[in-house]
């Protein structure tokens, strides 16, 4: 493979990173939110987010892709390839992660509750300082597993015509006639990426442990 091949595959990582990066970075905070809307137990409320989660988690994230960027002209709406591809991932992302926010929820110990309260710690000061702190460390291996499905299932966003990091693959491997060389590089290339992600869970380890203390 010449430079320009590479240069094609570090800009199709980019358009992989930068789409999933935003689909990650809302899905965790608005996984979080509705595993507390669904906690509150509103009625109606609780119904209709069991039942978004349960479809989002069924449907594969090709088919979502698909769906979104094609029926959003038949109401009027009119997406871009990226944004219908960021709002897809998300989506995806934001069931799984309102799943793992949820059980940790459910795990959390009530003896701590009871005791912060009793000591006239308001319930927004303990969800702060000490529940959120606690919850994303048992939750964080579970966050960044699903990160790393969400990178590794991007490329779906390609059958919109995307140029991520695959389908450059795909198209230095039709040209070259030599298919390994491209892939053994993209290969390479997701793992460079979840490797930083895997060290960046490391850190964020470390002081969330330091803000739960």
């Amino acid at each position: 493979m010449n430079g320009q091949a590479w240069l094609l595959l570090l800009e199709g990582a980019w358009t992989t990173l930068w789409i999933s990066g935003i689909a990650i970075a809302i899905g965790v905070f608005c996984g979080l939110g509705i595993a507390l809307l669904r906690m509150a137990r509103i009625p109606f409320l609780e119904q209709f987010l069991i039942l978004y989660t349960s479809l989002a988690r069924a449907t594969p994230l090709v088919t979502l892709v698909l769906f979104i960027f094609l029926s959003a002209p038949m109401f009027g709406i009119n997406l871009d390839r990226n944004t219908a591809a960021i709002l897809a991932l998300t989506l995806n992302t934001t069931a799984f992660n309102a799943e793992i926010w949820r059980s940790a929820f459910i795990s959390f110990s009530r003896d701590q509750k009871e005791a912060a309260l009793a000591c006239g710690m308001t319930q927004g000061v303990f969800f702060r300082r000490i529940m959120l702190p606690q919850m994303l460390t048992s939750s964080l291996p579970g966050l960044v597993n699903e990160m790393s499905f969400l990178i590794k299932g991007s490329p779906a966003i390609a059958i919109i015509g995307i140029v991520d990091l695959t389908r450059v693959t795909n198209r230095i491997a039709a040209v070259t006639y030599d298919p390994l060389p491209p892939i053994l590089a993209a290969a390479l290339l997701y793992m460079l990426i979840i490797g930083v992600l895997l060290k960046l869970q490391a850190i964020a380890e470390k002081k969330a442990n330091r803000l739960a203390m």
